[in-house]
Protein backbone atom coordinates (compact mmCIF):
# COMPACT_ATOMS: atom_id res chain seq x y z
CA UNK A 1 0.00 0.00 0.00
CA UNK A 2 1.27 3.63 -0.34
CA UNK A 3 3.39 4.67 2.23
CA UNK A 4 5.77 1.96 2.62
CA UNK A 5 8.77 1.48 1.12
CA UNK A 6 9.35 -2.01 1.79
CA UNK A 7 12.77 -1.68 3.80
CA UNK A 8 13.05 -3.71 6.96
CA UNK A 9 12.37 -1.84 10.27
CA UNK A 10 12.57 -4.51 12.48
CA UNK A 11 14.06 -8.14 11.94
CA UNK A 12 13.26 -10.63 15.04
CA UNK A 13 15.48 -13.91 14.54
CA UNK A 14 14.87 -17.29 16.27
CA UNK A 15 12.84 -14.93 19.11
CA UNK A 16 12.05 -17.10 22.09
CA UNK A 17 10.42 -16.31 25.62
CA UNK A 18 9.98 -18.42 28.68
CA UNK A 19 8.38 -17.83 31.96
CA UNK A 20 10.08 -19.17 34.86
CA UNK A 21 11.95 -21.65 32.27
CA UNK A 22 8.67 -22.41 30.62
CA UNK A 23 8.37 -22.20 27.02
CA UNK A 24 5.92 -19.57 25.99
CA UNK A 25 6.84 -18.54 22.33
CA UNK A 26 9.87 -19.95 19.87
CA UNK A 27 11.61 -19.87 16.79
CA UNK A 28 9.67 -16.53 15.75
CA UNK A 29 11.36 -15.42 12.13
CA UNK A 30 10.07 -12.16 11.45
CA UNK A 31 10.54 -8.88 9.58
CA UNK A 32 8.57 -5.55 9.64
CA UNK A 33 8.00 -3.26 6.92
CA UNK A 34 9.39 0.53 7.40
CA UNK A 35 5.73 2.42 7.65
CA UNK A 36 3.52 -0.62 7.10
CA UNK A 37 0.62 -1.66 9.31
CA UNK A 38 1.88 -5.30 10.33
CA UNK A 39 -0.96 -7.57 12.25
CA UNK A 40 -0.31 -9.98 15.17
CA UNK A 41 -3.34 -12.56 15.08
CA UNK A 42 -3.82 -15.52 16.19
CA UNK A 43 -6.05 -17.40 19.37
CA UNK A 44 -5.97 -16.50 22.83
CA UNK A 45 -2.51 -17.17 24.61
CA UNK A 46 -0.65 -18.17 21.77
CA UNK A 47 2.02 -15.10 22.76
CA UNK A 48 0.84 -12.31 20.70
CA UNK A 49 1.31 -9.55 23.41
CA UNK A 50 4.31 -11.31 24.23
CA UNK A 51 5.77 -10.74 21.07
CA UNK A 52 5.10 -7.25 21.63
CA UNK A 53 6.43 -6.52 24.54
CA UNK A 54 10.18 -7.87 23.49
CA UNK A 55 10.30 -5.39 20.97
CA UNK A 56 10.70 -2.78 23.37
CA UNK A 57 11.48 -4.78 26.03
CA UNK A 58 8.51 -4.04 28.65
CA UNK A 59 9.45 -7.82 29.07
CA UNK A 60 11.62 -6.92 31.74
CA UNK A 61 9.24 -6.02 34.28
CA UNK A 62 7.25 -9.17 34.11
CA UNK A 63 9.34 -11.45 37.22
CA UNK A 64 10.92 -14.59 35.65
CA UNK A 65 10.24 -14.18 32.37
CA UNK A 66 13.47 -14.47 30.15
CA UNK A 67 13.44 -13.43 25.92
CA UNK A 68 15.91 -15.01 23.74
CA UNK A 69 17.11 -14.79 19.85
CA UNK A 70 17.73 -11.22 18.61
CA UNK A 71 15.30 -8.21 17.80
CA UNK A 72 17.19 -5.98 15.35
CA UNK A 73 16.53 -2.35 15.44
CA UNK A 74 18.71 -0.20 13.20
CA UNK A 75 21.68 -2.25 13.34
CA UNK A 76 21.35 -3.24 17.47
CA UNK A 77 20.30 -5.78 19.21
CA UNK A 78 16.92 -4.55 21.00
CA UNK A 79 17.37 -7.55 23.69
CA UNK A 80 20.81 -6.93 24.53
CA UNK A 81 21.61 -6.28 28.27
CA UNK A 82 23.38 -2.69 27.47
CA UNK A 83 20.36 -1.29 25.50
CA UNK A 84 19.33 2.05 26.39
CA UNK A 85 15.76 1.34 27.05
CA UNK A 86 14.84 5.01 28.28
CA UNK A 87 15.44 6.47 24.40
CA UNK A 88 14.44 2.50 22.83
CA UNK A 89 11.06 3.46 24.54
CA UNK A 90 11.13 6.52 23.23
CA UNK A 91 11.39 5.34 19.45
CA UNK A 92 8.72 2.75 19.72
CA UNK A 93 6.06 3.35 21.95
CA UNK A 94 2.95 1.44 23.00
CA UNK A 95 -0.63 1.55 23.21
CA UNK A 96 -2.73 -0.81 25.56
CA UNK A 97 -5.71 -2.59 25.15
CA UNK A 98 -7.52 -0.44 27.89
CA UNK A 99 -6.88 3.02 28.18
CA UNK A 100 -4.23 4.43 30.60
CA UNK A 101 -3.98 7.80 31.07
CA UNK A 102 -2.86 9.51 33.75
CA UNK A 103 -4.37 10.77 36.74
CA UNK A 104 -3.69 14.26 35.99
CA UNK A 105 -5.38 16.76 33.55
CA UNK A 106 -5.33 16.53 29.97
CA UNK A 107 -2.35 18.49 29.34
CA UNK A 108 -0.06 17.88 31.89
CA UNK A 109 -1.11 14.04 30.20
CA UNK A 110 0.87 15.09 27.27
CA UNK A 111 3.37 17.65 28.50
CA UNK A 112 4.91 14.98 31.11
CA UNK A 113 6.60 12.44 29.02
CA UNK A 114 7.76 15.86 26.97
CA UNK A 115 9.65 17.35 29.79
CA UNK A 116 10.86 13.79 30.91
CA UNK A 117 12.54 13.85 27.63
CA UNK A 118 13.99 17.48 28.25
CA UNK A 119 11.52 19.92 26.55
CA UNK A 120 11.18 22.49 28.66
CA UNK A 121 10.23 25.25 26.27
CA UNK A 122 6.25 26.46 27.77
CA UNK A 123 5.78 27.37 24.08
CA UNK A 124 6.89 24.68 22.57
CA UNK A 125 5.00 22.54 24.79
CA UNK A 126 2.01 24.06 24.21
CA UNK A 127 2.19 23.92 20.40
CA UNK A 128 3.15 20.36 20.65
CA UNK A 129 -0.16 19.62 22.94
CA UNK A 130 -1.70 21.31 20.32
CA UNK A 131 -0.45 19.59 17.44
CA UNK A 132 -0.83 16.40 18.96
CA UNK A 133 -4.29 16.74 19.91
CA UNK A 134 -5.50 17.63 16.39
CA UNK A 135 -3.33 14.84 15.07
CA UNK A 136 -5.83 11.98 17.18
CA UNK A 137 -8.49 14.31 16.46
CA UNK A 138 -9.57 15.24 19.74
CA UNK A 139 -8.37 19.15 19.74
CA UNK A 140 -11.64 20.47 19.22
CA UNK A 141 -13.22 18.10 21.23
CA UNK A 142 -11.10 19.33 24.43
CA UNK A 143 -9.73 22.55 23.86
CA UNK A 144 -11.61 24.66 25.89
CA UNK A 145 -10.93 21.98 28.87
CA UNK A 146 -7.42 20.78 28.74
CA UNK A 147 -6.87 21.40 32.75
CA UNK A 148 -9.83 18.97 33.20
CA UNK A 149 -9.17 15.52 34.34
CA UNK A 150 -8.13 13.03 31.70
CA UNK A 151 -10.27 10.28 33.27
CA UNK A 152 -13.13 12.30 33.38
CA UNK A 153 -12.57 11.52 29.12
CA UNK A 154 -14.69 8.38 27.36
CA UNK A 155 -13.15 5.48 26.87
CA UNK A 156 -12.83 6.67 23.01
CA UNK A 157 -11.51 9.69 23.97
CA UNK A 158 -9.00 8.45 26.44
CA UNK A 159 -8.09 5.62 24.05
CA UNK A 160 -7.24 8.88 21.32
CA UNK A 161 -5.41 10.60 24.09
CA UNK A 162 -2.99 7.78 24.95
CA UNK A 163 -2.30 7.90 21.48
CA UNK A 164 -1.38 11.19 21.30
CA UNK A 165 0.93 11.47 24.23
CA UNK A 166 3.01 8.43 22.41
CA UNK A 167 3.22 10.16 18.55
CA UNK A 168 4.26 13.47 21.09
CA UNK A 169 7.91 11.88 21.30
CA UNK A 170 7.91 11.21 17.75
CA UNK A 171 8.60 7.51 17.55
CA UNK A 172 9.46 5.47 14.77
CA UNK A 173 7.33 3.15 15.80
CA UNK A 174 3.93 1.95 17.69
CA UNK A 175 3.19 -1.29 18.94
CA UNK A 176 -0.61 -1.31 20.18
CA UNK A 177 -2.28 -4.62 21.65
CA UNK A 178 -5.62 -4.34 20.54
CA UNK A 179 -6.29 -1.02 20.94
CA UNK A 180 -9.80 -1.00 20.16
CA UNK A 181 -11.24 -4.14 21.99
CA UNK A 182 -12.03 -2.03 25.04
CA UNK A 183 -14.29 0.51 23.03
CA UNK A 184 -18.01 0.76 21.53
CA UNK A 185 -17.65 0.45 17.58
CA UNK A 186 -18.20 4.31 16.92
CA UNK A 187 -14.63 4.72 19.47
CA UNK A 188 -12.99 1.76 18.01
CA UNK A 189 -14.06 3.02 14.27
CA UNK A 190 -12.27 6.88 15.48
CA UNK A 191 -9.29 5.11 16.38
CA UNK A 192 -9.04 2.59 13.46
CA UNK A 193 -9.05 5.71 11.15
CA UNK A 194 -6.00 7.38 12.87
CA UNK A 195 -3.91 4.14 12.80
CA UNK A 196 -4.70 4.24 9.41
CA UNK A 197 -3.59 7.67 9.18
CA UNK A 198 0.06 6.43 10.45
CA UNK A 199 0.75 4.47 7.27
CA UNK A 200 4.32 5.76 5.80
CA UNK A 201 4.84 7.85 8.77
CA UNK A 202 5.36 5.22 12.11
CA UNK A 203 5.56 1.86 11.64
CA UNK A 204 2.64 -0.13 13.23
CA UNK A 205 2.97 -3.67 14.97
CA UNK A 206 -0.94 -4.30 16.42
CA UNK A 207 -2.01 -7.37 18.00
CA UNK A 208 -5.87 -7.68 17.11
CA UNK A 209 -8.49 -10.60 17.45
CA UNK A 210 -10.78 -9.40 15.24
CA UNK A 211 -9.76 -10.21 11.64
CA UNK A 212 -12.12 -8.11 9.96
CA UNK A 213 -10.02 -4.74 11.84
CA UNK A 214 -6.85 -6.57 10.12
CA UNK A 215 -8.18 -7.11 6.54
CA UNK A 216 -9.38 -3.61 6.90
CA UNK A 217 -6.18 -1.99 8.10
CA UNK A 218 -3.07 -4.36 7.39
CA UNK A 219 -0.33 -4.42 4.64
CA UNK A 220 1.03 -7.33 6.07
CA UNK A 221 0.00 -10.22 8.80
CA UNK A 222 1.40 -13.22 10.58
CA UNK A 223 -0.48 -15.58 12.40
CA UNK A 224 0.97 -16.86 15.70
CA UNK A 225 -0.26 -20.26 17.05
CA UNK A 226 -0.23 -22.45 19.82
CA UNK A 227 1.55 -26.06 19.46
CA UNK A 228 2.57 -28.28 22.10
CA UNK A 229 1.71 -25.56 24.66
CA UNK A 230 4.44 -23.22 22.55
CA UNK A 231 3.79 -20.06 20.99
CA UNK A 232 4.92 -20.20 17.08
CA UNK A 233 4.90 -18.43 14.14
CA UNK A 234 2.51 -20.55 11.47
CA UNK A 235 2.57 -17.65 8.33
CA UNK A 236 3.22 -14.20 7.40
CA UNK A 237 2.94 -12.15 4.40
CA UNK A 238 0.85 -9.34 2.42
CA UNK A 239 -2.51 -8.60 3.81
CA UNK A 240 -3.84 -9.51 0.66
CA UNK A 241 -2.21 -13.02 -0.35
CA UNK A 242 -2.66 -13.60 3.53
CA UNK A 243 -6.38 -13.57 3.28
CA UNK A 244 -6.78 -14.48 -0.35
CA UNK A 245 -4.82 -17.51 -0.54
CA UNK A 246 -3.19 -18.42 2.70
CA UNK A 247 -0.16 -21.14 2.39
CA UNK A 248 -0.69 -23.38 5.26
CA UNK A 249 -3.53 -25.37 6.73
CA UNK A 250 -3.84 -23.79 10.07
CA UNK A 251 -4.22 -20.45 8.77
CA UNK A 252 -6.71 -21.82 5.87
CA UNK A 253 -8.76 -23.40 9.26
CA UNK A 254 -8.28 -19.76 11.45
CA UNK A 255 -9.77 -17.56 8.82
CA UNK A 256 -12.77 -19.80 7.93
CA UNK A 257 -13.87 -20.05 11.20
CA UNK A 258 -12.89 -23.88 12.03
CA UNK A 259 -10.06 -23.14 14.65
CA UNK A 260 -9.55 -20.95 16.81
Amino acid sequence: MSGTDGSTFLRMENLGLAYHGKPALEGVDLEIRRGAITALIGPSGCGKTSLLTCVNRLIDLVPGARAKGKVEFQGRDVLDPRADLFALRKRIGMLFQRPNPFPLSIRRNLELPLREHGLRDRAELAATVERTLRDVALWDEVKDRLEKPALALSGGQQQRLCLARALALEPEAMLMDEPCSALDPLASGAVEDLIVSLRGRVTVLIVTHNLAQARRIADDVALLWLQDGVGRLIERGPAAAFFAQPKEEITRAYLSGERG
